[in-house]
């Protein structure tokens, strides 16, 4: 399961943990002066906590500290609440972090091996201790204790599903979440009819906003089970329009909680799909960051293209590169570019390929294989190699800084597809299309072509820098290891 965590709509209780990180972090860095310029066990230890190196310690570590917690969970409840689960996390994240502390070394403090083993032996120490301590078993202690008051959050479920009512009646008799279930919304309930013991319908979905304000909720949770894609989203629209935070748990969208790791209320799975605060500056630095990245990104690679290039034309007969339409943000067409990984023909119509498609875009399996759709009898040889390790898409990074493409992002189709797609299908096109994204990290050729579309349509509403940096990392191992690729 890949793990992703998105930074939006911080609640109370996330917003303590974020802080009291920073004041660990500092302990932290406190501790390792202390032992490191004590000059104890090695005379030629001179790295203090002066003021530069703290400067540098919160611009260079500081971002990276948190990254690291987030993308091993520590600001889930379920792993803040479960003390074996919350342990192990804070040790991944420890030797995530040990290799940030030998870079340190290397960019700024030029210590020599012994020193840089004290270093690194100090800041494990430092770790686990404040760590373990002070988040594991005195912050977890205290969530517990103020959740019944401080930390209480009045949650309104919409829709009466199957996972709604279980998750009502589990946090009736378990709940160590300080969640008080206020009621539901239902369409097809009258007004004050109980779901579970205790529990009525507090209204219709028109009437949402005031039942938010009414009942001063501080999260919707949309358990729906019945309705089809379109009608969920556009419930989720809705919710989405009011000052609560917003989840869901529903059958339609169950790639999410099995692809991506989720936060689990009373062990189900609930989706964060809360709004960003600023989605325009979180656009506008994506921007800025696809240009700089792509830009930096070819002139470093560039020998390798050139040798991928050259092993192209040499494979077979054709051009190296691969031009085709595709469908970008807001339907509109542009030329797309990778390297060609397939024998070249006169008439490259190859109906027998949109026939697959179109079926697989209608779940339709075909060969027993409700997967991703190619020709492989026209694949060259160096061509299985570039797919498989995804090479064929560097030349995309021109599009990236053409503007017709991002970084990360849902991935362009064809003209004839597009046609196909339903009306919920094309929201993926309401952002840049991606050189990578989350389905082709978290599930590749492994999905079917409905939960690919799931997976972008998640990835817009938690669209961050946080989870652009996740989903980039990320893809280096699958074009290493080529998982899942064709």
């Amino acid at each position: 399961m890949v793990k992703f965590y998105s930074t939006q709509n911080i609640s109370r209780f996330k917003f303590l943990f974020v802080m009291s990180d920073l004041v660990i972090y500092l302990g932290i860095m406190l501790i390792i002066s202390l032992i490191t310029g004590a000059n104890v066990f090695v005379k030629d230890v001179h790295w203090e906590l002066s003021g530069v190196n703290l400067i540098w310690s919160l611009i260079f570590l500081l971002p990276a500290f948190y990254f690291i917690l987030s993308i091993n969970n520590l600001y889930e409840i379920n792993i803040i609440l479960t003390r074996s689960a919350h342990a192990m996390a804070v040790i991944k994240s420890l030797f995530y972090f040990l290799p940030l502390i030998i870079l340190l070394n290397v960019m700024f403090l030029h210590l020599n091996f012994l020193s840089l083993a004290l270093l690194v032996l100090s800041f494990i120490l430092a770790f686990i201790a404040v760590f373990y301590v002070f988040r594991v078993e005195m912050l977890r202690r205290f969530y517990l204790m103020l959740k019944k008051t401080g930390f209480k959050k009045n949650v309104l479920i919409v829709g009466d599903g199957s996972s709604g009512k279980i998750l009502a009646t589990k946090l009736a008799f378990e709940n160590t979440f300080g969640i008080k279930i206020i009621g539901f919304i239902d369409d097809n309930k009258n007004l004050g009819e109980e779901i579970i013991k205790g529990k009525k319908v507090l209204g219709n979905v028109s009437e949402l906003n005031k039942v938010v304000k009414d009942y001063q909720v501080d999260e919707i949770i949309i358990a729906d089970d019945t309705s089809e894609y379109e009608q969920l989203l556009n419930l989720l629209d809705v919710c989405k329009k009011t000052k609560a935070r917003v989840k869901f748990t529903s059958n339609l969208f169950k790639i999410i909680p099995e692809k991506i790791f989720t936060e689990k209320y009373a062990d189900i799975p609930v989706v964060n799909v809360s709004p960003s605060a600023d989605r325009s500056l979180m656009i506008k630095t994506k921007y800025i960051f696809d240009r700089v990245v792509s830009f930096i990104g070819l002139i470093i690679i560039s020998p390798g293209l050139i040798l991928i290039a050259i092993l192209v034309k040499l494979s077979s007969r054709g051009p190296v590169l691969y031009k085709q339409v595709r469908i970008g943000k807001d339907g509109k067409p542009f030329m797309f570019f990778k390297f060609r990984t397939m024998k070249s023909i006169e008439n490259d119509n190859d109906a027998e390929r949109k026939e697959m498609m179109i079926n697989f875009m209608k779940g339709i399996e075909s060969n027993g294989d409700n997967n991703k759709v190619i020709n492989s009898d026209r694949v060259t040889g160096i061509g299985k190699i570039l797919r498989k390790s995804s090479l064929d898409e560097l030349p995309q990074l021109f599009n990236v800084l053409k503007g017709d493409m991002s970084l990360v992002g849902p991935r362009p189709c064809l003209p004839y597809e597009y046609e196909y797609l339903d009306c919920w299908q094309k929201r993926r096109f309401r952002v840049l299309p991606g050189c990578t994204g989350m389905w082709q990290v978290a599930g590749r050729s492994k999905v079917t072509f409905n939960d690919s579309i799931v997976m972008d349509l998640y990835y817009i509403n938690n669209l961050s820098p946080w989870l652009d940096l996740q989903l980039l990392i990320k893809t280096i191992p699958v074009m290493l290891f080529g998982r899942g690729g064709d």
